[in-house]
This record gives structure tokens, sequence and C-alpha cells, in this order.
């Protein structure tokens, strides 16, 4: 209908699309994970999907989400892409997934990097997972500038919202809900022995809160000897390979996992082993691994505690109250911050539209100039060659916007009349009197 405005948009929408502990049970969760070494194969493939111009693949134990330019209409493409990829069919994920586009997928990413979309509210080290997710697009060449700037632009959020909010003011974390939960159980943990398997950041902060908490002893099994090594002595622990896992397990009254392992470290048969030399004592045993590193059968094991990171819900939730109100303030910055972006997206666009308008132009001079030239050489008096230049030059640039103005008058587009009065305007009409 002419005479209507309608809002500028982003050339090609960004969506981002996932699921995550408040959409999906572990049990799917685990079968989308994906792991550090999958990614650069992971990316290669959802860049070759039609329409994508650009993408990034975050995964962690509470989420598997895909950012992503696209052209318009081809979410589903990305959706099937991320079914197919892990061997489901696309309607068994359908039910989970979330959409999101343009100001609210940047949005989401927001709320992502500074912990608001946690399970644990406010929990810092999902920033460090994103930047990870970021630098694997990077580089595999997936990152154009809207996203690369989007990704860098949360970082600086994240920051901010640190910096000017008191949303990290408690030690909260997965790693520190579940060292919480294991005090509930042994309400004296300087008596227990504890097996840490994984060394990466959340067995980090776990191994801290134990010391925090007085942990007898600490045990620490990783696939890399050296990783564990290094944890342990930082923390007063003892190393050991993961082959000498089932030896130690009758050590200990506490076991967390967390690795980037495929396939679970603790089966059940070694598990029940462990509990007969423990001569049945009870064992607590909490998972934060998604894929799983315990055997889910072990649950069903007499004098096992298993519990998982869906589990912790409980835990955690005794510590939101005192984030909440941090979190309003953090909200408040990332609708700036989204508002901020969306404005530099949407310039993008009309930017192109200026390049291309000046592209015309150049073209049009170097075309009069090269005929002047010619005319020049052939003898032609410089006044008149320069008369037909200005001329040819003038009925070039003014042909096309001359057309469309014809047009506009005849449709009655009253918006693209007082624009091009903005846009034509005298300068001898800014000029104050003399």
């Amino acid at each position: 209908m002419a005479g209507r405005q309608r809002p500028s948009r982003p050339p090609m929408p960004l969506l981002a699309l996932g699921l995550n502990h408040q959409t999906a049970p572990l049990t799917l969760r685990e079968r989308v994970a994906l792991d550090a070494g999958q990614l650069p194969a992971a990316l290669d493939g959802l860049g070759a999907v039609a329409g994508v111009a650009e993408a990034a693949l975050l995964s962690t134990c509470n989420r598997t989400e895909i950012y992503a330019q696209v052209d318009d209409g081809q979410e589903g493409a990305v959706a099937d892409w991320l079914a197919h990829y892990h061997g489901l069919a696309p309607s068994t994920l359908s039910d989970y997934l979330y959409l999101h586009r343009d100001d609210e997928a940047v949005r989401h990413l927001f709320r992502v990097a500074t912990g608001l979309d946690s399970l644990v509210l406010g929990e810092p080290q999902i920033l460090g997972q994103v930047k990870d997710a970021w630098q694997a697009a990077r580089g595999q060449q997936r990152l154009r500038t809207p996203l690369d700037r989007l990704f860098q632009q949360s970082f600086q959020v994240a920051k901010r919202v640190r910096t000017d909010t008191r949303i990290g003011a408690h030690p909260v974390s997965v790693a520190y809900a579940a060292v919480r939960l294991a005090r509930q159980v042994f309400s004296e943990l300087d008596r227990a022995t504890v097996l840490l398997v994984g060394a990466g950041d959340t067995i980090e902060l776990a191994a801290r809160h134990l010391v925090d908490a007085r942990a007898k002893r600490l045990l620490v099994a990783n696939r890399t000897l050296e990783h564990a090594q290094a944890l342990a002595s930082r923390h007063g622990g003892y190393a050991l390979p993961l082959s000498e896992l089932s030896r130690h397990l009758p050590e200990a009254d506490i076991i967390i996992t967390a690795t980037a392992a495929r396939e679970p470290v603790l089966r059940h048969d070694s598990v029940k082993a462990a509990l007969k030399a423990r001569r049945h004592r009870p064992v607590f045993m909490l998972d934060l691994a998604v894929p799983r590193d315990i055997e889910a059968s072990v649950a069903g094991l007499p004098d096992v505690y298993l519990y998982t990171v869906d589990d912790l819900e409980q835990v955690i939730e005794e510590n939101r109250a005192s984030r909440r109100e941090a979190a309003e303030q953090a909200q408040a910055i990332i609708d700036l911050q989204v508002e901020h972006y969306m404005a530099w997206w949407r310039a993008q666009g009309r930017q192109d539209a200026l390049k291309a308008l000046r592209n015309r132009g150049e073209l049009a001079r170097e075309d009069a100039l090269a005929r002047a030239r010619e005319q020049l050489a052939a003898g032609r008096p410089v006044e008149e060659v320069l008369g037909l230049l200005a001329h040819q030059l003038t009925n070039k640039l003014l042909h096309g916007p001359s057309s469309a103005l014809r047009q506009a008058a005849l449709d009655g587009d009253l918006d693209l009349l007082r624009a091009a009065e903005r846009l034509y305007k005298d300068d001898d009409d800014t000029r104050p009197a003399p």
C-alpha cells in the first residue's frame, strides 16, 4: 500500500536455534551434544546447507545451539541438518527446539553469554564456552562480519554485566551446587575421600570448593595423566590415569565426573565390584557430563546415590533469589545492547545501498571521462568537450531517479516523493540569508 512505512530489516535473517535444559531432557541433550573434536566437521556440514551464509555451534552440558545468518525461510533446513547430523528424525527434535530470529536471536546470545539463560543463574563458565564456539567457527572460516561482531559484542556485554551488577557476587556454579549437594549427603567432608574424574574447568571448580569444604582426600583421574597431575598438585590431591579408575573406585565415598567422553567411563559392573569391596558402604555419585559419564543402570545398584546435572535444580534454586535483582539489572543492559547491535546491523543494509549508488556514479564518471578523452584526442575544442561531458554525466546520474519519481507521482507514492525532496534539496535552501 502506498504511503505505508516499513521498518528497516537486516538483509538476511539471523537465527538462534537449539535446545537446552529448559526444553529437552538429558537423554536427548546428550544425543545432540558435540565435543571440541567434532566441531570442525560439524561446522563444515552446517556451512554446506543451502542458504546458510555463516554459522557457529555452541554445545555444553546444558545446551546445543546453532547461531547462523541464513536466507529467509531456511530455518527448517538448519533444524533438519541438526537432526540428520546426529542420526535422528527431524520429528524427534521438533518439539524440543526453540527458534529466535533477528533481535531475539541477538538477545538470546547475550543472555547465554552472561549466564542469564544458564541452569545456574549467572554462572561464569558459559562465557568461556561461548568464546570457544566463536573461535572454532572462526577457525573453520564460517563467520562473516555480522555474526563475528555479534559474538565479540556478547563478550563485551558479559564483561559489563559482571562489572556493573552483582550477578557474580556469590559462588554459584554447577560445580558449587554439586559440592553443596555432596555436603548435604556427607555432612562432614573432612572424613570423605572424593574421586574427581576429568580435568576441565568444572572439575577444577569442584576441586576448589572441595578444598574450601575441607574434604579429607582428593583423587583426580583423567585420560591424560599430565592434566590430572597438574590439577591434583594445585589442590593437594593424588593423580591417577583413567586406566586405574576401577582399582581406586572402592576408596571413593564421593565421585564427581565431568569428562568429554562420548561413552560412559564408569560402567555398571565396575561400580558393582567396587561396592562389594566397600562392603556396601554408600557412595554418592554426581555425573556432570553430557553425554553422561556414568552408565544409567548404576542408579539401580543398592547403596548408590546417583545424581545428574538435571538433579541439581533444587540446590540451585536456593541460590537464585540472591541473583534475581542483579539479573533484572543485567537484562536492562542486554536490552540496550541489543538495540545498539540491531542499529548497526540495519545500517549495514543501508550502507549497501549507498555503496551501490556510489558505484553507479563512479561507472558513469569513468564512462563520461573516457568519451571526453576520445573527443579531445580527435581535436574537438576543450570548451565543447567539457559541455558535452557535463551534459552526459548529468543525464546518466539523473535518468534512473527521474524515471522512479515520475512513476511515484503516477502511483501516489508520497513516501518516495518526500524522501526525494529531502535528498535533492537545493543547498541554497539551507544557507542563511545574507
